[in-house]
């Protein structure tokens, strides 16, 4: 039993609203033109849990591996580094993730792609492959990526425009431009999540050798950058209903509005790294709450 307790919290649940924020999101797109497939939906909710519990175990296995993972690092304990799991037993279980992504992944496209259409179910294939990469390389390897300050634009890319519109496409086997305005939005904001966790963990990152954009650009850089990807976010909302306009409904998202102006303050006024902590699962579970809301209000048009 404590074992398996270990493991759970190796998988770090908590993590998991912000994952699905885009699979939702596209989903409930979808449905608001008629084309929603209840399968797709829950392949797609099980292959975005699976791909972020494997990103979070490669983290894990990784940062101890590159001795990020340390006794300065003001984050929760991570299991391979406190000894609590093996490199091992963690290469073992990183690979049985990627084997249930892949499963997940593989039903999930021969399950959306209409006619047998070989061309996209090779080009979902690569992108699925592509995601499972992105998961390890994030910190696994021996020139990880977000070492080298492209963390943010792999998650905007991935939990943004890869989740929204592969999944809005997955359902209706269609696909238009517009879709970018939202999908970025969430891209946005999770990169914020990513953002903020960097503030935290600035100077362990500077002293392990992990450049960071917070770690090149500094701490009050990194806040207005912080600004910026939430402000731009709420924008291209904005944007997107105008184009799409059917109800008020649709503004159901300006809910959210509230805890990330909380949220902003809150970072701005911070200067202890460590306080930053709680302000992550804000963050996190508002960008869930902006996809949620905004989801509730395509179902009341």
């Amino acid at each position: 039993m404590n074992k398996f307790l270990v493991w759970i919290d190796a998988f770090r649940l908590r993590t998991l609203p912000l994952a699905l924020s885009s699979a939702i999101l596209g989903s409930f797109l979808a449905y608001a033109e008629g084309s929603f497939n209840p399968t797709v939906f829950i392949l797609a909710i099980s292959t975005t849990v699976f791909l972020q519990i494997l990103s979070n175990l490669a983290n894990d296995f990784g940062d101890s591996q590159n001795g990020v993972d340390n006794a300065e690092r003001l984050g929760p304990e991570r299991t391979v580094q406190s000894g609590k799991i093996s490199k091992t037993e963690m290469k073992r279980l990183i690979a049985f993730f990627v084997l249930l992504s892949f499963i997940s992944g593989g039903l999930l496209i021969f399950t959306g792609i209409q006619n047998a259409n070989i061309g996209l179910i090779i080009l979902f294939f690569i992108i699925g492959i592509g995601s499972i990469v992105a998961a390890i390389k994030y910190t696994v390897g021996k020139n990880p990526y977000g070492y080298s300050g492209y963390g943010d634009l792999f998650v905007f890319i991935f939990f943004g425009l890869v989740g929204v519109c592969g999944t809005y496409f997955l359902h209706t086997n269609h696909f238009h431009f517009a879709l970018f305005l939202p999908a970025a939005s969430v891209g946005l904001l999770s990169a914020g999540v990513l953002n903020l966790n960097n503030m935290r963990d600035i100077e362990n990152d500077a002293a392990s050798g992990k450049k960071t954009l917070v770690v090149r650009m500094g701490s009050e850089k990194a806040k207005l950058y912080h600004t910026l990807l939430i402000v731009l976010s709420l924008v291209l909302t904005i944007i997107f209903v105008i184009e799409t306009w059917q109800s008020i409904y649709q503004l159901m998202f300006l809910l959210s509005v509230f805890p990330l102006a909380f949220h902003l303050y809150e970072v701005y006024k911070n200067h202890v790294p460590q306080k930053l902590n709680n302000q992550l699962k804000v963050l996190a579970l508002t960008t869930f709450f902006f996809s949620v809301t905004y989801s509730i209000g395509i179902l009341l048009i």
